[in-house]
């Protein structure tokens, strides 16, 4: 079993061994690809401290459809080529058969338990909620873009109408209200599922448990313990890939074309 895998299944373990018991601040910790926390966390405000959001990605329900992307563009009032959400779409090739095989990757902000785009703001305005989830105030925030660059999954940008951080917050706006985040409503193929890991009973607690030795997170390495699990993700997609999307020409406003990364997102 391979480093990145020892360090997910040792983070999950300690997440469902006992999810309404032990507070996921103490997985920071656990894991044994992380020493110690990212420079120094702020203390958490807002949200609800009995919960403990995530979301898991089953892309074998995947069909990369876009309407994740499109809805959370809609939802949130993005500016024209920038995302909170994308979902890239490669060919990805058998070494010893030579056949090629379709891969989906969705890939939105991890909402991590240790998150390295909190503790470089200067004026705090990006924050973590107690329920884990890692927002921005725009009011306070000078668009200094220290987030963006510290963000190692690339899922923060500078939103040109506001000339502030932007980037997914799983639509806590919508939580709050209890309805689903407009990316996980819009999910053809239910490949999405969100809900609080603290609670035995959601089905994001009860997939964890049945899946656990097939889940992986992006980057383990960073040491951020993200909070979003991919289900049958290939394992040449836990770093960056060399690659480029297969089907997808997006363009931003000045008509450069945006690859994997999508630069401005």
């Amino acid at each position: 079993m391979d480093f990145a895998r020892r360090a997910i299944l040792g983070q999950i373990a300690k997440l469902t061994a006992g999810a309404a018991l032990v507070p996921l601040a103490s997985i920071t910790m656990s894991s044994s690809a992380v020493a110690s926390p990212i420079n120094s966390q702020p203390a958490r405000r807002e949200g609800d401290a009995s919960k403990r959001y995530g979301m898991l990605i089953d892309l074998r329900q995947c069909i990369g459809c876009q309407a994740c992307t499109v809805s959370c563009h809609i939802e949130n009032e993005a500016p024209l080529g920038n995302f909170r959400t994308i979902v890239s779409q490669y060919e990805v090739s058998n070494e010893s058969t030579g056949d090629f095989a379709t891969m989906m990757l969705p890939r939105l902000c991890n909402q991590c338990e240790n998150p390295p785009c909190v503790p470089v703001c200067p004026v705090q305005a990006t924050f973590q909620r107690k329920d884990g989830i890692v927002v921005v105030d725009n009011e306070a925030c000078v668009g200094c873009a220290y987030c963006v660059q510290a963000c190692p999954y690339d899922a923060r940008f500078i939103n040109k109408k506001t000339q502030t951080a932007d980037k997914c917050t799983f639509c806590a706006h919508r939580l709050e209200a209890n309805l689903l985040p407009a990316c996980v409503e819009s999910c053809v193929g239910g490949a999405r599922i969100i809900g609080d890991m603290r609670a035995p009973s959601s089905q994001i607690s009860k997939m964890i448990a049945q899946h656990r030795s097939e889940l992986m997170v992006l980057k383990p390495e960073q040491g951020t313990l993200p909070q979003v699990y991919y289900l049958g993700m290939d394992e040449r997609f836990l770093s960056r890939p060399q690659a480029e999307p297969a089907l997808w020409d997006v363009r931003d406003m000045d008509g450069k074309e945006i690859g994997y990364e999508f630069l401005d997102h």
